[in-house]
């Protein structure tokens, strides 16, 4: 690698550090985020959202029903400002999720993302996991 190419590597790295971070509850590092983001998650009542405060409303609605959230990102790849890793979420029901008043229940979720990386933010991320796995680990389904 160049050195060009090594310090364009690092950036997105340290980049992507923050936004583990503000996944894990360091709001302070919101910026890392663009005003812009588009965010893709099956979760999402229409399948993704747009723009810096929806996404800090997203956020602070899952932490608030999980307040232990947790992200461990796995096996980083990381090209030309695109990082894609293979990620586990845990985080224990406290708070009410989706109409749904806590169970007290923990989760844990594997799932992929491609996240899009320039100018020191993240432009966009698309997350891939199975949805239904949430609403099966507290207990909401039929078996």
């Amino acid at each position: 690698m160049s050195e060009a190419s090594t310090t364009e590597h690092e950036q997105t790295l340290n980049t992507y550090q923050d936004y583990e971070d503000l996944w894990n509850g360091d709001l302070s590092k919101l910026d890392v985020v663009a005003e812009s983001i588009a965010l893709s998650d099956p979760a999402l009542p229409e399948g993704e959202l747009h723009g810096r405060e929806a996404f800090e409303a997203y956020l602070r609605e899952v932490r608030s029903a999980f307040p232990d959230w947790h992200v461990v990102a796995e096996d980083l790849l990381v090209d030309d400002g695109i990082v894609m890793k293979e990620w586990t979420i845990t985080g224990t029901h406290k708070g009410e999720y989706k109409s749904v008043p806590p169970t007290g229940r923990e989760i844990e979720i594997n799932g992929m993302a491609k996240d899009i990386i320039a100018d020191g933010r993240v432009q966009e991320a698309r997350l891939y996991y199975d949805p239904q796995e949430v609403p099966e680990q507290l207990g909401l389904t039929e078996d």
